[in-house]
């Protein structure tokens, strides 16, 4: 299917699976150090599975993860894909003030450009927090130095999203603002789904989001942003307990298919990084 096929944009967030938001309520930050770190067995496994697609991505990487596995960082640069920022503690930007946000962008970026001893352009906030009421944390965003952002999902969710945003790229701010890079959707039923990836991904069958990113490839005429994260290739995760029925199944969902579907993935389309496939013509 590939051929002259259009790129994709391919994008991991990484973190850990005691950091995920849906957690937040049950695992204390103060605890994360003396948990079992999985991230940098589950970043070898990505690593692997996008060098035998011969694909490239955008890793969107926690400063906290950055300073604790600094091979991380060096072994996702040196694979050549992109290194870029989720920020430095995995807090919701809607969740802290305009001050603690820039301390928490600016902190982060600085941590992987001296790790990664490359520029980092590209932000994305945890839980795609980014909406109408913290409109702030685009300028705050623009003032740190990033080039873009993929933080608004024009989609309805019980704890992210702005349906009425662009689907496309956009310039929140106008010209010469940073370039918002929304993920994946499809507009159906008078809605926009989403088709970027997540636990939609693991809990519908593939076909499904294989023939929504066509849809966009070939009626939209454009590139198509997906991502996951690290946990989500890692069926042995410690098993949390003590959490709603709702959050374990939205975490816990389909994990053990999560590497096959995203072998096929990347064999069904082309994919690159994010800066490759947005920033060319900018």
């Amino acid at each position: 299917m590939k051929g002259a096929a259009m790129k994709n944009a391919m994008s991991i967030d990484v973190e850990d699976y005691f950091q995920v938001s849906a957690f937040a309520a049950h695992i204390r930050r103060e605890d994360w150090d003396s948990l079992p770190c999985r991230v940098e067995r589950n970043v070898d496994v990505i690593l692997g599975l996008l060098d035998e697609a011969d694909a490239r991505a955008t890793f969107f990487t926690l400063g906290w993860i950055a300073e604790r596995h600094p091979q991380v960082v060096r072994r996702i640069v040196d694979n050549g894909h992109e290194l870029a920022s989720h920020g430095y503690g995995h807090q919701r930007a809607s969740e802290l003030t305009p001050e603690q946000f820039r301390d928490d962008v600016t902190r982060a970026k600085r941590i992987l450009e001296d790790l990664g001893g490359v520029a980092v352009r590209g932000y994305r906030a945890p839980s795609f927090s980014i909406n109408r009421s913290n409109w702030w944390a685009v300028e705050e965003l623009e003032n740190a130095g990033y080039d873009y952002s993929s933080s608004i999902y024009p989609v309805k969710h019980d704890h992210y999203g702005m349906p009425d945003a662009p689907r496309f790229p956009h310039r929140p701010n106008g010209a010469g603002g940073i370039l918002e890079l929304p993920p994946t959707t499809v507009p159906l039923w008078g809605r926009n789904l989403p088709a970027a990836g997540g636990g939609w991904f693991r809990l519908l069958p593939y076909q499904v989001s294989r023939w929504m990113l066509q849809r966009v490839n070939s009626e939209d005429r454009a590139p198509c942003m997906f991502y996951f994260h690290p946990w989500e290739v890692d069926a042995e995760q410690p098993r949390q307990r003590g959490i709603p029925a709702k959050t374990r199944f939205r975490h816990y969902v389909n994990l053990q298919r999560m590497p096959g579907r995203l072998r096929q993935l990347l064999n069904d389309f082309e994919w690159d990084r994010v800066d490759r496939v947005f920033l060319a013509e900018q």
